[in-house]
């Protein structure tokens, strides 16, 4: 619901994000991209690495089951990064989508 008689609490939202424990999985997901933009080439000048433009960078486990940015990262396209089962709350339930197992 938009706030239309008053304004957005941002810092209340903040906090109930930190609290979530979100802020921290973003802040992880922030560094890896950084790392990616800053060691690849960007021949355009636009601030991205040209083989991340268009694309997501994915952790190789996930960090809703426990992983981080030393277990290894990859740079995915958006369909397969995000084409994983989820359950009703949208939390990952398999790190392996149905492309994935099709294959096996």
């Amino acid at each position: 619901m938009p706030y239309t008689k008053k304004k957005r609490p941002y810092k209340k939202e903040y906090e109930q994000q930190k609290k979530r424990g979100e802020h921290a999985d973003r802040m992880e997901r922030q560094r890896a991209r950084r790392k990616i933009d800053k060691e690849g080439v960007d021949k355009n000048k636009n601030g991205k690495a040209d083989k991340r433009e268009g694309k997501d960078v994915s952790h190789k486990k996930a960090l809703s089951k426990g992983g981080k940015n030393s277990h290894g990262v990859k740079i995915e396209s958006k369909s397969r990064n995000r084409s994983f089962k989820r359950d009703s709350k949208g939390r990952l339930v398999s790190e392996t989508s149905k492309r994935e197992k099709k294959k096996k």
